[in-house]
């Protein structure tokens, strides 16, 4: 086991390594960095986070089937799409179990949403006295979600029921953090930084463990909690740049 001062060197070491423009290339976050205006980075995001799950490239690929239905102009879309435009989009398949009437709710929702709010940055702001996006994640789902039960509701995770909400934490990262690395977009400019998390996945979980930096077993939102205590030691006002460093680490298997 790395002492204090010996582990925070190797992180920020490694998390100054992955933290990199070539990052982009292999990894989900590539679709948003498509767009320049706000609002289509908002949505491309969203959507290529939450189907963030198994393969990157089948993500991306998933991702970019997404656009193509959207005509590549997300925003345009959410707000000026037709009835038979989400009717065409209910019978394709997207990614696993997020299927064409998931992405049309999701379409329906940011509509909902955009004539409301100007972005969605003002769904998840952190109030006074709150450490993390707890309850500003399940502040979210009550104004993105519907009230009636839906399946779709599923790809939305909940802090609330002890899931680490590992693709609403990555988006987040993507939209608040700022620095001048190329990756991470930090367009949100009312949200701080040291609020976020690291997002809790298999790779991240593993090699957390590894380095002594959580005892939990399971990958929960209790476990994120635990990490944050960790993270927050070796830099509290920037703790999410750890992530680079957990999952690089995972990817490349440096450590097994």
């Amino acid at each position: 086991m790395l002492k204090f001062e010996e582990l925070r060197s190797f992180l920020d070491e490694k998390a100054d390594q992955f933290n990199a423009p070539d990052f982009i290339e292999n990894d989900p976050i590539q679709i948003p960095h498509r767009f320049t205006i706000k609002q289509d980075i908002e949505i491309a995001g969203f959507l290529a986070a939450t189907i963030s799950w198994g393969n990157r490239k089948s993500i991306i690929k998933s991702a970019e089937k997404m656009l193509d239905m959207m005509g590549n102009a997300p925003y345009d879309f959410v707000l000026n799409y037709t009835e038979k435009d989400l009717e065409d989009i209910q019978e394709k398949s997207v990614h696993r179990t997020f299927n064409g009437q998931d992405f049309a709710y999701f379409i329906r929702q940011f509509n909902r949403i955009y004539q409301e709010h100007e972005s969605l940055e003002s769904l998840f702001e952190v109030r006074d006295q709150e450490v993390n996006f707890l309850h500003a994640i399940e502040r979210f789902r009550s104004s993105f979600l519907e009230p009636e039960k839906n399946r779709t509701h599923k790809h939305i995770s909940s802090p609330y029921k002890n899931s680490s909400a590992k693709r609403i934490i990555m988006f987040l990262r993507w939209m608040v953090r700022k620095d001048k690395r190329g990756v991470d977009f930090g367009i949100w400019e009312n949200i701080d930084q040291k609020h976020l998390s690291i997002p809790l996945d298999v790779h991240t979980g593993n090699i957390s463990r590894k380095l002594g930096l959580v005892l939990r077993t399971q990958n929960d939102w209790k476990t994120v909690e635990e990490l944050d205590l960790a993270i927050r030691k070796f830099d509290s006002d920037d703790p999410a740049k750890y992530d680079f460093a957990l999952f690089g680490l995972g990817v490349t298997k440096e450590l097994l």
